[in-house]
Formats: C-alpha cells, structure tokens, sequence
C-alpha cells in the first residue's frame, strides 16, 4: 500500500512588524517532498488556515535557494499546490502514515493554536504514526496533547532551531517568543549540534526532528526509515 505525507505549511506573511516579511522557508519542503517522492509516497499540503502560503524572503536568495526550490518556483503545478492547500478540518488523519511540520518563522505564529493541526497530529501519533518537523516546525508540536492530557512532546528527545541559531540570524528580537525554551517548558528533552547551523536529527521513536533549513533531507530520510520500521512491526 502507497504511503501517505501530509506536509504542514504556514498561512503567516510577517512577523508582528508587518514590515518584516517571513513565511514558508521553501527548502524545508522542497527537500523533504523530494526524498518522499523517490520513495513513491503520497503527499498533501495543509495549513492552519487553509489557502495560500507566503514565502520567506530570506529562503529565496543564496545560498538557501538551491535546485530544489528553484526546481518547485519553475513548476507550475508544484507553485499551485501553494496557492491553495487543504485546511485541517478536510483531512482524515487515519489516511496519513507522518506528518512532517515545516518551518520558517511564520510558523511560530499560526502552527502552536491550530486546534485542527494538533487533532490530526494527536490521531497520527497515537495509532503509531510518525509525527516530524524541521527547524522551527516543532512550534507545530508545542501545544499538542495527547488522549490524557500529556504533552507530546514531554520527554521526548527531540530538536529544533535553538535560541542560539536565531541569536546568529539576528531575529531575536523579531520573534515572538523563544521556542527552544517553551519546547523545554513542556518537558523536552531539547538537544542541539555542538555547532549551530549544521544539520542535526533526533529520532525518539515515532517522533523525529531536525534542528534547521539544512536537516530537511536528512529529516526526510529518518521519516521514511521510521515509517518503513512501523509498516514492519505492523507486518510482524
């Protein structure tokens, strides 16, 4: 049977200085539905609000925008898939194998609320499902409970862009809280490359995380290898 990704992406233009855009960090995506695509899985693009997703700028000038990305910009079917994404209440959860949360730091706005998006995780999770996410794409995981009422992300190992990293990036005073630390609050066990910037993965059972832009593909690569491991166990 087909596998199924269903790819979470943000409705979210700028930070709370509207003169500030941000929005989907494209390569996040474009990597991670490239390595799904060689593995012939299915794929779906959802947001919290359903519709159009704006790009960050950063993630569209070098050395971000790489083949991959420009490969999507130039494919008039992959730009549409952008233009009109499903909203959480059209998605069957039990239709899906993981649900990988992209990033960009539009998502620190509009991932942590979604009371769809935390459903459809939950239901994921909870059946054996991989959930995963990518940099800032663990803000998608914050707030998300499961069926007694634990975070699900309470000790788990798990990774995220660090404090550090947006400190480096000079957005520390743009964003509207620090993710690493609330990721903490909840009861993660954050962890993070002894060097910022390069790509880091943690894999806690059904849950995997990569730390930044450039842990998509290996993320990607972790996500297929969980989701075949649960398909064998199932099979077992």
């Amino acid at each position: 049977m087909t596998k199924r990704v269903l790819h979470v992406v943000t409705n979210v233009g700028h930070y709370d200085d509207p003169s500030h855009a941000t929005g989907l960090w494209l390569s996040e995506l474009t990597h991670a539905w490239h390595v799904f695509e060689e593995h012939g899985y299915e794929q779906k693009l959802v947001s919290p609000a359903g519709g159009a997703v704006p790009l960050e700028p950063r993630a569209l000038k070098f050395p971000n925008y790489d083949r991959t990305a420009k490969a999507w910009r130039a494919d008039p079917a992959k730009t549409a898939l952008l233009e009109n994404t499903a909203s959480p209440d059209g998605i069957d959860p039990s239709e899906y194998d993981a649900i990988y949360f992209t990033g960009g730091h539009a998502v620190m706005y509009d991932f942590p609320g979604s009371e769809g998006l935390q459903h459809i995780t939950r239901e994921i999770y909870e059946r054996g499902g991989i959930v995963s996410s990518v940099c800032h794409g663990y803000c998608g995981l914050l707030d998300t409970r499961l069926s007694d009422g634990s975070h699900l992300i309470a000790g788990r190992r798990m990774t995220g862009f660090a404090w550090t990293e947006e400190v480096l990036a000079r957005v520390d005073k743009l964003v509207p809280y620090n993710a690493e630390e609330r990721a903490k609050q909840r009861g993660a066990l954050y962890e993070k490359a002894v060097l910022p910037f390069v790509s880091h993965v943690v894999t806690d059972g059904n849950l995997v995380t990569g730390q930044n832009p450039v842990s998509a593909k290996a993320t990607a690569k972790k996500v297929v290898e969980a989701v075949e491991g649960a398909a064998a166990r199932k099979r077992g």
